[in-house]
């Protein structure tokens, strides 16, 4: 039996994705960013600032479950999830403006204090936002390829808000910071953000609904659920799974940040940008001029003393710019390739391909801007079409546990993911700072150290790679394959149906109770 198509208008795929574009401005920054606000800005040691990112982390990984089971047991009018999208809008615009101020005149402990506080709240509403928000696009439609159609829309809308944080943040604040210094320079940067995320979380409540609804008979018991996902293979490897890509996230923000900084040849980056118009004096009177003072796309200073200069910040952010718009294209192919293939194998190639091409950064000479290009725009390649197919099997390891077990357990399976996702950024942007303090001798205060250099090389190449490769082999164990979400789909669909009939018999009056028959536990393969 073929499931039903539940084809979703265009209004709801792109309101579905509004919400996650509104998330990666706190996401992207936190990746890209973050580590090096601490230490450059704030005035923290590596060391603090290490700690604080991991407290924080660790207890929004420790939120999410609490809010799944909550959302699971949410039941409004606007359903079970879209209510936390709405009610936590303005919290997160002003945690987001807190966590990126810094108090002037205050002690080392009270600064660290405060850095803890604001990173703890603000990622605890992240979690009250984005674990319901991540549960919505499972029961938005039952349709496979809807989802993963759904999840390629959402995720070019996530990266066309990647664009804008990796391609303006720094260049923006860098234009604020010529006036008003650079602490108040991230704090209204930050503050741009933060209106256009409660736009958009305004835009994904008012477009979305909810359609999958858990079976009739399901009643909330915290044990049952527990138990029926431990039982959960698929959900056990995509837990593991997913600790290490977002490590992979984290870690390789930190790392590629400070590989362009410190490791890159900044006259090589000068020459290279001044080919482009991107350096006084041609930059500031050219045809785009008034574009490029805007957007802070001028390189100040001269080849003679670029110590000083932000031609490493604005190379790097061209660098996230082609990274995402390479993304953006191959994102939109990947619904058709899934159907092809299936989500598992085009997720296991993947993430092979991205590990050979990111073994090769460390292979680089600090000269070598062209091979970074190709390198970023190969990788990039690669890795796009796993990035919505990732968020569709997890809504397929919710559907198996509803197929094996008769309990659906949507807002549980993404917390319990989410758990592993934000401990995978925890230790992702911490381990980074703690690996360059132990190995390389990492100071804040002396980045340039031939022996933090070193380290910026290694982590940025030969780690991330290493943790890419893990993830390609946890994807090779994971036993839902095209040929098994196919079928339980089909079955899925069947039991629903059945269970709507019987209900209907039995409000009519005539008492039949049928239970339709649960798969062996032979039968998942």
């Amino acid at each position: 039996m073929a499931v039903p198509s539940q084809k979703l208008p265009l209004r709801e795929l792109v309101g579905y994705g509004a919400g996650d574009a509104a998330a990666s401005f706190v996401f992207m920054t936190m990746i890209l960013f973050q580590a090096n606000f601490y230490t450059d800005v704030f005035g923290l040691t590596a060391g603090a600032a290490a700690t604080v990112l991991l407290s924080a982390r660790l207890w929004d990984a420790v939120a999410d479950p609490i809010v799944g089971v909550l959302a699971d047991r949410t039941n409004t009018r606007w359903g079970k999830f879209r209510p936390w999208i709405i009610c936590t809008a303005v919290p997160w615009c002003v945690a987001m403006i807190l966590a990126y101020s810094t108090p002037a005149g205050w002690t080392t402990g009270a600064m660290i204090a405060y850095a803890t506080v604001t990173n703890v709240l603000l990622m605890s509403i992240y979690s009250m936002n984005n674990m319901p928000y991540a549960a919505l696009g499972g029961v938005m439609t039952a349709d496979l390829n809807e989802r993963t159609r759904l999840n390629s829309v959402r995720f070019v809308a996530v990266n066309l808000a990647q664009f804008v944080v990796g391609g303006f943040t720094l260049p923006l604040v860098a234009k604020f910071s010529s006036t008003y210094g650079v602490q108040r320079g991230w704090q209204i940067t930050i503050t741009l953000w933060a209106i256009l995320c409660l736009v958009l979380f305004l835009i994904t409540f008012a477009t979305t609904r909810e359609r999958v609804q858990p079976p009739p008979r399901q009643r909330a018991d915290f044990k049952q659920d527990f138990a029926a996902l431990v039982g959960n293979g698929p959900w056990l490897v995509m837990l593991v799974m997913t600790l290490f890509h977002f490590c992979i996230l984290s870690f390789r923000g930190a790392a590629l940040y400070n590989y362009y900084h410190h490791y890159v040849d900044k006259s090589v980056m000068y020459e290279w940008a001044r080919a482009f118009g991107l350096t006084e004096p041609a930059a500031a009177h050219g045809l785009l001029a008034p574009v490029q003072t805007l957007l802070g796309y001028i390189v100040h200073g001269d080849a003679s003393d670029l110590s000083h200069s932000n031609v490493a910040d604005v190379f790097n952010s061209i660098i996230n710019l082609i990274n995402t718009v390479v993304t953006i294209c191959v994102i939109l192919l990947s619904g058709s390739l899934a159907a092809r293939f299936g989500k598992k194998a085009l997720a296991i190639a993947g993430f092979g391909l991205a590990t050979v091409g990111t073994f090769g950064f460390y292979f680089l000479s600090p000269t070598d801007v062209g091979g970074m290009l190709v390198l970023t725009i190969v990788i990039a390649a690669c890795y796009a079409p796993t990035i919505p197919l990732i968020w569709a099997i997890y809504a397929d390891v919710a559907d198996y546990s509803e197929w094996r077990t008769g309990r659906r357990l949507t807002g549980m399976s993404f917390a319990t993911i989410g758990f592993a996702l934000k401990c995978g950024l925890a230790l992702g942007s911490s381990s980074f700072l703690w690996l360059m303090v132990i190995f390389f001798g990492y100071d804040a205060g002396s980045p340039d150290t031939p022996q933090a250099v070193a380290g910026f090389r290694t982590c940025g190449g030969l780690v991330v790679g290493l943790l890419f490769l893990v993830c390609t082999i946890l994807l090779t164990v994971y036993k839902l394959d095209r040929r098994t979400t196919l079928r339980m789909a089909d079955e899925l669909t069947a039991r629903r149906e059945q269970l709507t009939s019987s209900n209907t018999v039995t409000h009519s009056g005539a008492g039949v109770d049928l239970v339709p028959a649960l798969p062996d536990r032979a039968g998942t393969r």
